[in-house]
């Protein structure tokens, strides 16, 4: 674990509002320049307001750092620093985790770089929402009780052998919402590394980046179990699989759907193109299952 540190930065905004500290970590780094990956939501107020932006490295060195790309959808960002030749952290499989797995958070909670903290893998595949209404981030999260605090966003996770296997996020506070700024009750959250890299590799060669499509429009009334469809988008994979109106979703490639977040996270965690089987209610009895090809569209 100590000779992951250096790998791992804390990153501090200034903008004419206010200033905010968050962490990053090294995905790639040439003999001129360095990629640093972290949330949107660390970077998000530089990025529409101006001001400044750094990287602070394990050593204490700073280096004025700009915005490669950013992924609100996904609150996933990469800066760039024109530091080249630094250590970058090995990417693991998250796929591979089971529950009970130990795993070691690496970050800047409230500002103090390279603090580590331990602890296992409490869950798999949590839905979980972060950010305002109208601009949510849909994780499907590795949930931890490794001690994550305000300032962790955007470092790292890492498995046993010391590889990044997850980019914490949130937390889960008493009192608060997710991403509040109360201290670690034991409850965070962490954007599992195969569904980030994604992201990462398309916001460095491109500065944009894409998400998987369903091509439905829930019922944000429905307080049943599952996800209900209001509506089809013409010609996108719900509509040219055949699913109606006001089928409710139960499942997605087995796994259970409970309500219309769980179905948002679930199709999320997938690339452009997946197929998958989508079981529903139909509005007129009985159960069918859909093979739906997953559409593509712009992510913001």
């Amino acid at each position: 674990c100590s000779s992951d540190l250096p790998s791992v930065v804390s990153i501090n905004e200034v903008v004419p509002v206010g200033s905010g500290t968050g962490s990053g970590w090294i995905y790639k780094s040439n003999s001129n320049s360095t990629f640093i990956v972290t949330n949107n939501h660390v970077v998000a107020d530089f990025a529409t307001s101006g001001g400044t932006l750094s990287v602070e490295m394990n050593n204490g060195d700073q280096y004025p750092a700009t915005i490669v790309g950013r992924d609100s959808n996904y609150d996933l960002a990469v800066i760039k620093i024109n530091k080249g030749n630094l250590p970058e952290l090995s990417v693991g499989d998250s796929s591979k985790l089971m529950i009970g797995d130990p795993v070691v958070a690496i970050g800047s909670p409230l500002g103090l770089s390279s603090t580590v903290t331990s602890g296992i893998v409490s869950s798999l595949n949590r839905p979980v929402t972060t950010g305002s209404t109208g601009a949510e981030s849909y994780v499907n999260a590795i949930q931890t009780d490794a001690a994550i605090n305000p300032g962790n966003s955007g470092g790292a996770l890492l498995d046993g052998n010391g590889k990044i296997v997850g980019i914490n996020s949130a937390i889960a506070s008493l009192g608060s919402s997710f991403g509040g700024q109360s201290g670690s009750i034991g409850l965070g959250f962490s954007i599992p590394i195969n569904e980030a890299k994604r992201i990462i590799d398309e916001l460095i060669s491109t500065g944009k980046s894409t998400r998987p499509v369903l091509g439905v429009f829930f019922d944000t009334t429905y307080t049943g179990n599952g996800a209900k469809i209001a509506r089809l988008s013409a010609g996108e994979g719900a509509d040219k699989a055949g699913i109606p109106v006001g089928s409710i979703i139960k499942s997605i490639d087995g796994t259970r759907i409970t309500d219309q977040v769980a179905a948002i996270v679930k199709i999320r965690s997938y690339a452009p193109g997946a197929k998958v089987t989508v079981v529903v209610d139909l509005p007129s009895g009985g159960s069918k299952s859909f093979n739906v090809t997953l559409g593509s569209a712009a992510s913001s």
